[in-house]
């Protein structure tokens, strides 16, 4: 039984590890608890990027659940699980384990989550300690620490730290993918990256309630292209953009991004950032009124740009 308070989606996220499994059984499952949607992944679970499961956590909104048939079907390790459930949990959303006594929505799964938790902060503690002890019998022994393989220039040791520094910079922008991706969707290939920029900065600085990064250009352009990479978005948002003339319909989503981007702010606050921005008037003016930024987002109203699903 979950919390009643609980009322959002069910989000279903399965996978096997070979192109010739199926994961029939497990969507029987996830079907019959209720999922809306399921996503199906054939990979390894080893394997640190996984394009469905990422796509399945910027799926999740506050209040939805992330379902499993059972736990070994998500997570690679227990510190793996425990990265995941504090994403979903930045997000107000929930976990489940149709298979295990793990469920956030229910008081006794969140205490058999501090359980695993203890666990996985132990387990680290007694690695640490072995990897020590075992650091100073060879320092005994004349040994020289490192991996043998890179201090020999073995390529392949070389491309595992390469993917898997790869992989932890995935996780990270990942986790607040949900903030920055609407806005690049939106506002790019139209708009200048440094216009895209602003607007997230701004977003940063609003009551989001999660710590966001504060952008570069290029650190945009890289997590866009890390995403693009995984075949998670489309690659003509890295398509160099259009001329900067004065255009009603740029307008029309540069002010509808600023907007989505922080909902709290008036119309004279968007029309200040505008000025900043030096983006002119559609009459080509430089002072930006509160009317005009008005009638912008009363298009964007009804061209749906401001909805927060149009991304």
């Amino acid at each position: 039984m979950t919390d009643s308070n609980v009322k959002g989606r069910l989000i279903g996220y399965a996978r096997v590890s070979t192109e010739d499994q199926v994961t029939d059984a497990q969507t029987d499952v996830l079907k019959a608890a209720g999922c809306v949607e399921i996503f199906r992944e054939h990979m390894s679970g080893a394997k640190a990027s996984r394009p469905e499961l990422a796509k399945a956590l910027a799926r999740v909104r506050r209040g939805d659940v992330l379902v499993v048939a059972r736990l070994d079907r998500l997570a690679r390790s227990l510190s793996h699980l425990l990265t995941v459930i504090a994403e979903l949990d930045a997000k107000g959303a929930h976990f489940k384990s149709l298979a295990d006594p793990i469920d956030t929505t229910t008081p006794q799964g969140r205490f058999a989550l501090q359980v695993l938790g203890a666990v996985a902060e132990l387990e680290r503690a007694l690695i640490q300690e072995r990897t020590k002890d075992g650091l100073r019998a060879a320092r005994k022994r004349g040994r020289i620490g490192g991996n043998p393989k890179l201090r020999a220039g073995d390529r392949d040791a070389i491309q595992h730290i390469v993917d898997a520094k790869a992989a932890r910079y995935f996780e990270r922008v990942n986790r607040t993918a949900e903030h920055w991706l609407p806005v690049v969707r939106q506002m790019r290939p139209d708009h200048r990256w440094q216009d895209v920029v602003r607007v997230l900065n701004a977003k940063r600085d609003s009551a989001s309630g999660t710590p966001l990064p504060q952008w570069t250009v290029e650190r945009l352009k890289r997590a866009v292209k890390c995403f693009v990479a995984e075949g998670l978005i489309e690659p003509s948002l890295l398509h160099q953009a259009a001329s900067r003339k004065v255009s009603s319909e740029r307008l029309v989503t540069l002010v509808a991004g600023i907007k989505r981007a922080n909902s709290d702010l008036t119309l004279a606050q968007i029309g200040a950032q505008l000025e900043a921005m030096y983006e002119r008037t559609p009459r080509g003016g430089t002072r930006w009124s509160p009317s005009s930024v008005k009638s912008l987002l009363d298009r964007a109203e009804k061209l749906r740009l401001l909805d927060a699903e149009t991304a």
